[in-house]
């Protein structure tokens, strides 16, 4: 398992019930979990000292209740920043646990003594376009949300310099496009929902849709790609199904495969809480 464990404003500090109970710099916040099936005792005492709690809805979704909270705050992780926010079905602006892939692909990117450019789609609020970017890669940023591409910009103002297109647009139709222009990149990174709708309404599940799509993804990548990152919050896709996947359509490269599941280690108990699943592709070159 790879583990996010170099992170200093964030930690997850205990686990029960179906929840966990974190701290995002000076702010505690209790969100549901899926993966937390064990009912254990509540002693830390950041249980009653909550700044957010999102609870679950029986009807599905759910809503904040906020205790001294303030609307949006920053956290740090080494030398990036973070505008937080608490939003829609218990989301913050960030999944801390990716940090495990920044830490990877940046060392790769500055390890790679050429310029780097970086497709990073379904890129969310934009953490790994600040990771690749800070890393010194040209990013592509694509999200089909208008929200999260603008909260993404908020995220990268300090690195306002670094080269980083944005875009709003339906990740699937926006390959198809770059692959009729004929443009390609050194690095893909994928963080695709479960199931989602593009700005016109398609349709994606990823159980479906994840294959076809790393296949077209592959028409993108250049004569010497560096890396390839797809990530899965969905746990179907176990990490031997990425590691499938990822070996099938690449195996003309010159290059490795591993896949593991990623995690954050829990302060209360010393054991690693899981979220989900990475699939990395990278170079033999480097």
């Amino acid at each position: 398992m790879w583990i996010a464990d170099g992170w200093k404003d964030y930690e997850v500090l205990d686990t029960s019930g179906g929840e966990k109970l974190e701290r995002w710099g000076d702010y505690l916040l209790v969100r549901p979990d899926p993966q937390v099936i064990w009912n254990t005792k509540k002693e830390n005492p950041g249980w009653k000292k909550k700044n957010g709690h999102y609870h679950r809805s029986s009807k599905g979704g759910g809503e904040w209740e906020f205790f001294h909270l303030p609307e949006q705050w920053e956290i740090n992780y080494k030398d990036l920043t973070f505008r937080l926010k608490p939003f829609s079905f218990k989301h913050t602006g960030l999944f801390p646990e990716q940090a495990t892939n920044w830490d990877w692909f940046g060392d790769l990117i500055r390890r790679a003594n050429r310029p780097i450019k970086v497709l990073n789609l379904f890129a969310y609020t934009g953490g790994a376009t600040l990771a690749a970017a800070a890393a010194g890669a040209s990013v592509t940023h694509v999200d089909a949300s208008k929200g999260m591409v603008n909260w993404a910009k908020e995220n990268v103002s300090g690195l306002s310099d670094k080269p980083i297109r944005w875009l709003v647009d339906d990740c699937t139709k926006f390959v198809e496009r770059e692959i009729r222009r004929g443009n390609h990149y050194d690095a893909i990174i994928m963080d695709p929902p479960s199931y989602g709708r593009g700005p016109k309404g398609e349709i994606w599940k990823i159980e479906e849709s994840i294959h076809p799509f790393i296949k077209l993804c592959t028409q993108l990548l250049s004569d010497d790609p560096l890396f390839f990152l797809v990530n899965s919050y969905t746990t179907g896709l176990a990490p031997a199904v990425l590691t499938y996947m990822i070996s099938l359509e690449l195996k003309q490269y010159k290059g490795h495969v591993e896949a593991q599941e990623i995690g954050l280690p829990v302060k209360s108990t010393g054991l690693v809480l899981p979220c989900g699943a990475s699939g990395r592709w990278q170079s033999d070159n480097v």
